[in-house]
């Protein structure tokens, strides 16, 4: 799948809206502003170069997760071991693994759909973290 394709599936679920800065597209869940629940990086940028993402057709879709998903994911792995510009592999998210962000550049075959439903997954949260909101 294609970044545009990720974008389309991404935005294809329900109540979802994308801000676009510093070459991220960031999408949430309805008007809830703080924290996307996927994000997808299509450039290097001052913050964040160690995936080398100025590549061409280069893109990193990084994805909040569960708990026990993360841990089922990323296994025992040291950050000190990751190579972050290595394609279609689950990694840790390089800053915000503590959220339980994972991250994977140009997914295709079986990673693709397990990404997918990642995404699914990571939208399910968010939605139920801003229900929470509003019911409080």
């Amino acid at each position: 799948m294609t970044q545009e394709d990720f974008d389309a599936f991404i935005m294809g679920l329900q109540d979802v809206h994308r801000e676009v800065n510093f070459g991220y597209s960031f999408f949430f869940v309805g008007d809830d502003q703080r924290l996307p629940f996927v994000t997808i990086a299509e450039s290097d940028n001052d913050y964040d170069h160690v995936s080398n993402l100025n590549r061409e057709g280069v893109f990193r879709l990084n994805i909040g997760v569960s708990k026990q998903t993360f841990k089922n994911l990323i296994a025992e792995r040291t950050e000190e071991s990751i190579d972050y510009s290595i394609l279609n592999e689950f990694l840790p998210h390089p800053q915000y693994s503590r959220q339980f962000f994972v991250c994977i550049l140009n997914p295709v075959g079986e990673k693709a759909e397990i990404t997918k439903q990642l995404i699914v997954e990571a939208h399910l949260i968010a939605e139920g973290r801003l229900q929470r909101r509003s019911d409080s």
